[in-house]
């Protein structure tokens, strides 16, 4: 995706309030009395000049200034207070996040990588999680999937089973083993964004909840279920069953965005990001794991509440 599709791609989720605060901060003067490139950008009070050349949103998106409007507090002054500024979109407070980590992790040689619950140790990959976030699609791409999770469907469906009799299931964005259910009752021609949701949960949940996939792991049927549903060859079932769970979940949400792209009738520039993050799954898993430590779970406004058991 070029530069210009990617900046019409947020200029479609950001309300009309977003696009004046992006206007309105570009205007105000910048920290330490620098001039970011976006501040000779016209900025007129209401913003809908960013309609008209959406080219000069991501760039926006990155102005500290645009952070300080959303997060309530200058970069660099620590952990951030999401919301606490003015309202915003959901979408446009994770664009923001996602930018802002990847100012973040240009100068950072390492990040902090969870060995189990509320524990931590330091990996110098840094440098693999910048060249991640390098990419304008992927940043658009992470904050398109935190806001797709600010509400999470659920219902009923029916499927026929070997009998003939028809039976009803339930189903769950956060359960991957119920989601996954939906390939035995969707028509060919809904199974790719049946695959596509099934890598987003396993992304957003080793991502933003590391720490409940690891305390509350799919058991023994629901693993079973999910290495056929993500057609992993029989011969490598014993190895994923016993791994841990954010590895099971790396290794099923890579397949996962694979079998998306290879079962879509059309290839697209958004089925092109797919698969880049499926050849990087640790890596934009690692990169929302920094960006939800900093960014997603203020004590007092929290983004995200965690899945159920």
């Amino acid at each position: 995706m070029d530069g210009a599709l990617v900046g019409g791609e947020y200029a479609a989720h950001l309300t009309d309030s977003d696009l004046k605060l992006l206007a309105a901060a570009a205007a105000a003067p910048a920290p330490g009395g620098s001039v970011p490139a976006a501040a000779v950008l016209p900025a007129d009070a209401d913003g809908g000049w960013l309609r008209r050349a959406p080219g000069a949103i991501p760039g926006l998106l990155s102005d500290p200034r645009v952070f300080e409007a959303v997060f309530g507090q200058p970069a660099g002054a620590g952990r951030a207070l999401p919301g606490q500024a003015v309202p915003v979109s959901p979408f446009l407070t994770f664009a923001v996040a996602v930018h802002r980590s990847a100012a973040e992790l240009a100068s950072m040689d390492h990040v902090a990588e969870r060995t189990g619950p509320r524990q931590r140790v330091p990996l110098f990959d840094a440098p693999a999680l910048r060249e991640f976030l390098g990419s304008p699609a992927r940043r658009l791409f992470l904050a398109e999937l935190l806001a797709s999770f600010t509400r999470v469907a659920s219902g009923r469906y029916r499927v026929r089973g070997a009998t003939g009799r028809t039976r009803t299931r339930r189903f769950s964005e956060l359960d991957p083993v119920r989601l996954a259910g939906l390939l035995d009752g969707v028509p060919d021609a809904e199974r790719p964004g049946v695959y596509r949701r099934l890598g987003d949960v396993s992304l957003f949940l080793a991502g933003v909840f590391p720490d409940y996939a690891t305390l509350h792991g799919v058991g023994p049927v629901g693993v079973a279920r999910l290495l056929r549903a993500a057609q992993v060859p029989a011969a490598q079932h014993d190895r994923l069953a016993g791994a841990p769970a954010i590895e099971l979940l790396e290794q099923l949400g890579a397949r996962w965005y694979r079998a998306a792209s290879a079962a879509a009738p059309v290839r697209t520039a958004r089925l092109d990001v797919v698969a880049e993050v499926a050849d990087s799954f640790r890596q934009a898993r690692r990169v929302l794991n920094h960006i939800a430590d900093r960014y997603l779970f203020a004590a007092d406004h929290p983004w995200f509440a965690p899945p159920t058991p």
